[in-house]
């Protein structure tokens, strides 16, 4: 009697080539996507400082007008500094002289 030979099916080298090609490009994807997210993390991050910042700055003034006088001060503070409004009847000097 002939002894028969138990072969093994290895599968085909273009399979594994193909199965191996798609771990790799699936692996790409994976590490590209971690660098993209840890970048927008740090934007959040600097995004966030500057809420928490414009939060603060927001209670300030919300502080600021909450009285009517505060808002009275506010009110004049804006005229005088960026208006350059002047009281009726008041007069404002400006030196022009060099600083000595």
């Amino acid at each position: 009697m002939k002894e028969k030979k138990n072969r093994r099916y290895r599968g085909s080298f273009l399979l594994k080539f193909a199965v191996f090609c798609l771990a790799l490009f699936v692996a790409f994807i994976l590490i590209s996507k971690q660098f993209e997210i840890a970048e927008k993390r740090r934007t959040l991050d600097g995004l966030q400082a500057q809420l928490d910042q414009q939060t603060l700055r927001n209670a300030e003034l919300q502080d600021q007008l909450e009285d009517s006088e505060g808002l009275k001060e506010y009110a004049e503070r804006k005229a005088r500094r960026d208006l350059d409004y002047a009281k009726p009847d008041e007069r404002i000097f400006v030196d022009v002289g060099g600083g000595e």
